[in-house]
C-alpha cells in the first residue's frame, strides 16, 4: 500500500455534495440575515444619492409646479371675460388692460386664468390683438401640483434611487434623504501564481483578472468593493486575510482555492472559522463553489477559472448583494401587453408613452401614464415605454402592444394592479407592500369608481377601489356590483370608512357653509372626473338641493385625484372642491364635512387566493396601516379585509 499517495488523497477537500442551483441559493439565503434594523444608514444630499437605497419612504414637501404656470407661448386672459367669443363674434383685446404676453412656464396670476396659444392670436398692432375662438377657464395653464402634490409619495422605502427620482425629489422640495449604507464586499485574491496586469510575466504566472471583474460587478449591483492584496497559497496567511476581511466587510469573496487540490484551502478555512453550508453545486462551469458563513456573514469561495468565477458570482453573490439592499433580481427586456384604454397619437412623431404595467391572470395589461412633457412622475412611476411609430394614429383599447421595460419583468409580474377610485391611502398601501417584499409593487390607475368596475369586467385589474352611493337605499357599492357585474362572480373586500366634505382655504374667506353655496356667483369650484365616486356624490347632492350643474362655476374643470383638488384650493385657483379629509389635512385646508362613505375594493372571486390579493388583505388588517391612517386623519376601520358577497 502506498501510504504517501493515501495521505495526499486524504488532504484533498472532497465535496460535501453537488446541490441543485436553486436549492443551494434558497438554502444559503435562508441562513443569512439582512435585517434593516441592523444595517447602517446615513443622510445624504439628494444630488449624491443615485444608486443608493432609501431607508424610509420620501414624501414631497412642496408641489410642482409651485405656481400656476403657462403651458404655452401666447397671451393670458381672464376667461370669464371671453364669454361668447367665436369666429362670428371675435373680440379685440388691449395689452395691459385685457391681456399680457406670456412664455411657457411664466406665472399666471390674478386676474388671469387662461392662456391662448400664440398661433390662435391675431396681432393687429403693438397694443391690440384679436381673438376669434372660445376660451375655456384654465385652458393651457399648468395648475399647482400637476406633476407633484405636496405630501404625496415620491419614492418608497428600499427603493434604489435613479436619475429621474433625483429630479422628482428636488422638484418636490427634498434636498436630503436617508439611505442605506452599501454592503462592503471584501475581495481576497489567492494564489502564488498571481501577478497584476502590467507586471513582468513568466511561465506559471497568471494575471489576476477575476477580482477586478468582481469589483466591477459589486459596484454595478450596488455594493462597495474592497479588494485586498494577493495572498500566497499559505494556510496561515489566507486565514489571517479572511479574518481581517470578515471584520471589515459585510460579504467576503475568496478568489480561487475552492476546488479539491492539496493547496485549495478555502473550504477547510471556512469550516475552521465558521460553517460550510454548501461545497459543490451542480452547475458547469462553476461546480467547486464554497458557500460559508463566518460570524454571521457570507463568505464565498469562488473558482479560479474566469468563466466559472463569473457564473458563480451571478448565481450567488449578486442575489446576496440584492438581498442586502432589499432589492429583487431582474431580467427580461420587453413584454407584449393588452392596452387598457384607447391611445391616440398625432401622426407627426415617434411617440414614447410612459406605461404602467401588471400581469392579470394570463395576460399583461398596460395603462398609459400622463403624457405631459413636464410630468416627471410619469418617468418615476413608469414600468415601460410604448413606442407609437410615426404615421400611426395610435392603438385601440384591447390591442396587444409591445412594451420596452424600464423595470424588470419579474417585478411587473408580481405587481398588484389597481384601477378605480383614488385615495391617498393607496400610497400608504403601496409603501407597506413594497417593504414587505411579498409583492414587488402596487400599480394604481385613477379612473374613478365606475372606470374601476369596467376594468374588473374586462379583466384588466386585480382590484378596483370604489365608493358609489346608491341613492335609493343609501348603501355604498353593492347595488353597483349587482347592476354592472351581475354576470361576473365578484366579491367586495371591505376597506375603510372615510369622511368626504368641502375643502376650503384656511379661515374660510368666502364664508362657505353648505353645498348650496356652490351656486353662488362669487364661488369657483373644481370637480372630479366623470365616473368617480366623488363626482357621483356631488351630482346626488346637487340634485337633492335642486342646483343645476351649469350654475356651478368650474363644474366642468376636472381633477383626477383628491390631492390635485386640494392643491387647486390651496393655490387659490378655486374657492372650494370636494374631497376626503385626509387630503385637506395634508394640504392644511379647512374642511366642511358632508358625510362618511365606504371605500371598498371589488375583486373577482377566482382571484381571491392570489398571493397578491392576500398580501393586500393582510395590509388592510395590519397595525402599520391603521397607524398610518390615524396620522392622516379622516378614516375609520370597521371591518377591514372582510369579504362581502353581493
Amino acid at each position: 500500500m502506498n501510504t504517501e499517495n493515501t495521505a495526499k488523497k486524504d488532504e484533498r477537500n472532497l465535496y460535501l455534495k453537488n446541490e441543485d442551483l436553486d436549492a443551494a441559493v434558497e438554502k444559503y439565503l435562508a441562513l443569512l440575515s439582512f435585517d434593516e434594523q441592523d444595517q447602517q444608514s446615513r443622510f445624504l444630499p439628494v444630488t449624491a444619492s443615485r444608486g443608493l437605497v432609501t431607508k424610509e419612504p420620501v414624501f414631497a414637501k412642496i408641489s410642482s409646479p409651485f405656481y400656476n404656470a403657462s403651458a404655452m407661448d401666447g397671451i393670458c386672459v381672464n376667461a370669464l371675460e371671453m364669454a361668447g367669443v367665436d369666429e362670428r363674434h371675435p373680440k379685440m383685446l388691449t395689452k395691459g388692460a385685457d391681456f399680457k404676453f406670456v412664455d411657457t412656464g411664466d406665472v399666471i396670476d390674478e386676474p388671469y386664468n387662461a392662456v391662448i396659444m400664440i398661433e390662435d392670436v391675431v396681432v393687429t398692432d403693438d397694443e391690440q390683438v384679436s381673438i376669434n375662438a372660445p376660451v375655456a377657464l384654465w385652458q393651457h395653464v399648468r395648475p399647482i401640483g400637476e406633476d407633484i402634490v405636496a405630501g404625496e409619495l415620491i419614492i418608497p422605502a428600499f427603493h434604489r434611487v435613479r436619475p429621474m427620482d433625483i429630479g422628482a425629489l428636488l422638484a418636490g422640495g427634498i434636498t436630503e434623504i436617508e439611505v442605506m449604507e452599501k454592503p462592503q464586499v471584501g475581495i481576497i485574491p489567492t494564489g502564488t501564481e498571481l501577478v497584476e496586469a502590467g507586471e513582468a510575466m513568466a511561465a506559471g504566472k497568471i494575471i489576476d483578472s477575476n477580482t477586478h471583474m468582481f469589483a466591477g460587478l459589486v459596484s454595478e449591483y450596488g455594493g462597495e468593493p474592497n479588494r485586498y492584496p494577493t495572498v500566497k497559497d499559505d494556510y496561515g496567511l489566507i486565514k489571517n486575510a479572511i479574518e481581517q476581511a470578515v471584520a471589515e466587510n459585510d460579504i467576503v469573496l475568496i478568489s480561487a482555492g475552492s476546488s479539491a487540490g492539496t493547496e485549495d484551502y478555502t473550504r477547510r478555512l471556512i469550516e475552521e472559522l465558521g460553517e460550510v453550508v454548501v461545497h459543490g453545486v451542480a452547475i458547469k462551469p462553476g461546480k467547486p463553489v464554497v458557500l460559508g458563513i463566518v460570524r454571521g456573514k457570507p463568505v464565498i469561495g469562488i473558482p479560479g477559472y474566469p468563466v466559472s468565477a463569473y457564473f458563480v458570482f451571478e448565481s450567488f453573490v449578486k442575489p446576496i448583494i440584492f438581498s442586502f439592499n432589499h432589492q429583487t433580481l431582474t431580467q427580461e427586456r420587453s413584454i407584449m401587453a393588452v392596452l387598457s384604454k384607447r391611445l391616440m397619437s398625432s401622426l407627426k412623431h415617434l411617440e414614447f408613452v410612459r406605461m404602467k404595467c401588471g400581469r392579470v391572470n394570463d395576460k399583461f395589461v398596460a395603462t398609459p401614464l400622463d403624457r405631459g412633457a413636464g410630468v416627471t412622475m410619469s418617468l418615476v412611476n413608469a414600468d415601460g415605454i410604448l413606442k407609437i411609430p410615426k404615421n400611426v394614429e395610435g392603438y385601440e383599447a384591447g390591442e396587444m402592444v409591445e412594451i420596452v421595460l424600464m423595470r424588470p419583468r419579474e417585478e411587473i409580474e408580481n405587481t398588484l394592479v389597481s384601477i378605480g377610485s383614488h385615495d391617498v391611502l393607496m400610497d400608504v398601501v403601496a409603501n407597506i407592500i413594497h417593504k414587505s417584499r411579498k409583492i414587488m409593487s402596487l400599480s394604481s390607475a385613477h379612473v374613478g369608481s365606475l372606470g374601476g368596475i369596467m376594468a374588473i369586467k374586462k379583466g384588466e385589474c386585480h382590484i378596483a377601489p370604489v365608493h358609489l352611493l346608491d341613492e335609493e337605499t343609501g348603501i355604498y357599492n353593492l347595488a353597483y356590483l349587482k347592476r354592472y357585474l351581475e354576470k361576473e362572480n365578484v366579491v367586495l373586500i371591505k376597506g375603510v370608512r372615510r369622511t368626504q366634505g368641502m375643502m376650503i382655504p384656511r379661515g374660510n374667506p368666502k364664508n362657505i357653509v353648505a353645498v348650496t353655496d356652490l351656486s353662488r356667483d362669487d364661488i369657483s369650484f373644481v370637480n372630479r372626473q366623470r365616473g368617480s365616486g366623488t363626482r357621483v356624490l356631488l351630482d346626488f347632492l346637487l340634485k337633492k338641493n335642486r342646483i343645476d350643474p351649469e350654475n356651478v362655476l368650474g363644474y366642468t374643470r376636472e381633477m383626477n385625484t383628491h390631492m390635485m383638488v386640494a392643491s387647486a384650493v390651496k393655490s387659490g385657483s378655486c374657492d372650494v372642491g370636494i374631497g376626503v379629509l385626509s387630503a385637506a389635512n395634508m394640504m392644511d385646508l379647512d374642511f366642511i364635512p358632508i358625510g362618511d362613505e365606504e371605500y371598498d375594493f371589488v375583486v373577482l372571486q377566482e382571484n381571491l387566493d392570489d398571493p397578491r390579493i392576500q398580501t393586500f388583505i393582510d395590509v388592510l388588517k395590519s397595525g402599520e396601516f391603521k397607524a398610518a391612517l390615524d396620522q392622516l386623519g379622516g378614516y375609520g376601520l370597521d371591518r377591514p379585509g372582510e369579504i362581502i358577497r353581493p
